[in-house]
């Protein structure tokens, strides 16, 4: 079901202020910044290796990043993890009982599938990600 860890998601006040250490210190290349305004989110993309660094930015006063940076502070939001089928994995972790946060999936950056799980048994929010099929 799970095929690797695709992305850590980092809540942040400031994509650009935040990438200053990401890109200048740490010498990591932006990949892309990409907004999506379904999730109310403007996301930086940094890819290292196989997996990435999505800095999270909320586009919304109210957003779920502002709520959450307004409770924890900025910092790890979310793990992200790639399965082959979100369909089917989503399936499978109903019958599992996990609770779902997405019981279908939605759009997410780079034109990914997404679902989250409730974090309260993992203590992490989980994102499932689907990768868009090659045409």
């Amino acid at each position: 079901m799970i095929t690797k860890i695709d992305h850590i998601g980092v809540a942040v006040v400031s994509i650009e202020e935040t990438l200053k250490y990401y890109t200048g210190m740490l010498g990591l290349k932006l990949e892309e910044i990409e907004i999506s305004s379904g999730n109310g989110v403007r996301t930086a993309i940094i890819r290292i290796g196989e997996s990435k660094i999505e800095l999270l930015e909320s586009l919304e006063p109210d957003g779920v990043i502002t709520k959450f940076i307004g409770k924890k502070g900025e910092g790890l939001h979310h793990l992200g993890l790639e399965v082959s089928n979100i369909s089917e994995a989503l399936e499978e972790l109903k019958v599992k009982g996990a609770a779902l946060i997405d019981k279908v999936p939605k759009r997410g950056a780079q034109n990914s599938n997404i679902a989250f799980l409730n974090p309260k048994e993992p203590k992490v929010l989980i994102e499932l990600v689907e990768k868009k099929k090659a045409e």
